[in-house]
């Protein structure tokens, strides 16, 4: 790779957060105006949300099933491993759940739609749209972030779901808790401020997964291997916002609703 000045490289850097905040505002001005390209809506739905089931499902049941095991024998030092139920409620609903399954999806469709719209790109088949008269943001990106932020709403809560559920199943079977005394201090854990934190940052992850994986797409250069580059790039990128999002928004709900 060929040396860059810093003074170029911070140039480039500036010129990609322009052309990302350019394509962002385009995307989300399309949801609000005509024409709308609902079968694309539809079809991503279909592919994300469907589509991305099967690792959402099995990633929130063991990491309750661990969250169980783990948490018992810290809990169980302090006479308190009636607890457990709810400190897996809390860990699952308010960050993990949302993390973790922003991050599965980062890793399958960010990259998804990073090496489909970059092999567009290359291919020329995004130009050939524009000359056909059609947006491509309205035709490609807008649809993608519409079907993400949608369906990673919906997943975060099945994963929620089948990590409290993942957790029942450890604490009853293997460390002899009552099941219907693990549902209660479950629910009783769980607090509106809680619940509004962990449903706020899949809004905000979708979002982030579609923008950067549209916007390394549509800025792939450099032919096949541009494709794999824009691709781990999208990953990456995502994968890191997501996380300081996470913090973010975690520090504004403790501002707003305090430490419930």
């Amino acid at each position: 790779m060929p040396f860059v000045s810093p003074d170029v490289f911070l140039k480039q850097r500036v010129a990609a957060v322009q052309e990302y905040s350019l394509l962002t505002g385009q995307a989300v001005a399309n949801i609000f105006s005509g024409p709308h390209y609902w079968d694309d809506v539809f079809t991503q739905m279909d592919s994300i949300g469907v589509g991305s089931m099967p690792i959402v499902i099995l990633t929130g049941f063991f990491t309750g099933c661990v969250l169980a095991l783990q948490s018992a024998s810290s809990l169980e030092a302090f006479g308190a491993i009636s607890m457990t139920g709810s400190l897996v409620a809390l860990s699952m609903v308010k960050e993990l759940g949302p993390v973790l399954t922003g991050l599965m999806i980062s890793g399958r469709n960010a990259s998804g739609m990073a090496s489909e719209l970059g092999s567009m790109k290359v291919t020329e088949q995004i130009d050939a749209m524009r000359a056909l008269g059609t947006d491509p943001v309205r035709k490609l990106v807008t649809p993608r972030l519409m079907a993400t932020v949608f369906m990673l709403f919906f997943l975060t809560i099945v994963s929620d779901a089948v990590g409290i559920a993942g957790g029942a199943l450890v604490s009853v079977t293997m460390l002899g808790l009552n099941f219907s005394s693990y549902f209660h201090t479950s629910y009783r854990s769980l607090t509106y401020a809680g619940v509004t934190q962990g449903l706020v940052k899949p809004l905000f992850s979708g979002f982030i997964i579609a923008t950067v994986g549209c916007f390394f797409g549509m800025t792939t250069k450099g032919g096949t291997q541009g494709v794999g580059r824009s691709t781990t790039q999208a990953v990456v990128v995502s994968s890191v916002f997501i996380i300081i999002v996470d913090f973010l928004v975690s520090r504004a709900m403790i501002g707003i609703f305090g430490n419930q």
